[in-house]
C-alpha cells in the first residue's frame, strides 16, 4: 500500500516539475559564482540584492539579471526589474 503511495508521489511531483508557473519565489538566496568573485545575490520582500559593487550602484547587476531570467515564470511581476525591450528574455 505504502509503495503505491508513494509511486503516486512520484508521479505527481513529474508532473509538477513540468509546470513551473505553479511556483512563485518570494524569497531566495544563491551563491552567484561570477568571471572574478562569487557574491551573494537574493531576493526578498520584493527586492533584489547582490553584493557585487555594480549592483550597490545601480541597484541591478548581470547576477540579477540572470537569475531572472533563470526563474522566469517562477517569480512574481515586482521581482522582474530587466528593462522590457527583449534583449535578455
Amino acid at each position: 500500500m505504502m509503495q503505491s503511495s508513494l509511486i503516486g508521489k512520484i508521479e505527481k511531483a513529474k508532473r509538477y516539475a513540468q509546470e513551473p508557473d505553479r511556483v512563485t519565489f518570494y524569497e531566495l538566496a544563491v551563491k552567484f559564482r561570477g568571471e572574478n568573485s562569487d557574491y551573494k545575490t537574493s531576493y526578498k520582500d520584493g527586492k533584489w540584492n547582490c553584493t557585487c559593487s555594480f549592483f550597490s550602484k545601480w541597484g541591478l547587476c548581470s547576477h540579477t539579471m540572470a537569475m531572472e531570467k533563470i526563474l522566469a515564470s517562477m517569480l512574481p511581476q515586482e521581482a522582474l526589474t530587466t528593462p522590457q525591450n527583449g534583449t535578455l528574455r
